[in-house]
């Protein structure tokens, strides 16, 4: 038996937010979800295996340097949609964003970062036919992933 547990993977992220139907709405308007469930003052987003804990509460000010990353299966439509909303983006090729309550997104696209999902969960998210990047590929070779 080890003496450490081995870091497996994120079950969830637990976001502060001010408004919980609020932040369903913007989020909505943002990213393709199923609502896993509800509990008073909370929701819960699924992404196939894992999921975003939103909850009613948040108290401290904006994230400067503290972040999360997203992966989605179209990183421009994000874009696109972050600027319909008028969010505030911080400059830069990538997309980092501002949701109205202070919580840092960093939005990535799945074509290029080097995990892949097994194929149970690309069923449940439709993201079958979502090809990575050479780049992405390589380093996915590099890592041992295959």
């Amino acid at each position: 038996m080890p003496d450490r547990a081995r870091l497996v993977g994120i079950n969830h992220v637990a976001l502060e937010v001010g408004d919980v139907e609020a932040a369903l709405e913007l989020y909505g308007r943002l990213f393709a979800f199923e609502l896993r469930g509800r509990a008073p003052g909370m929701a819960f987003l699924d992404m196939g295996d894992q999921f975003l804990a939103l909850s009613e509460g948040r108290r401290q000010p904006r994230d400067d340097g503290r972040h999360f990353g997203l992966v989605v299966d179209d990183k421009e439509a994000v874009r696109a949609a972050v600027e319909r909303a008028g969010l505030e983006r911080l400059p830069g090729r990538r997309l980092d964003f501002y949701d109205p309550w202070g919580n840092r997104f960093e939005v990535v696209d799945y074509r290029d970062i080097q995990f892949e999902r097994a194929p149970a969960v690309k069923r449940k998210l439709g993201i079958e036919a979502v090809a990575k990047t050479e780049s992405a590929r390589a380093e996915i070779r590099e890592r041992g992933l295959e």
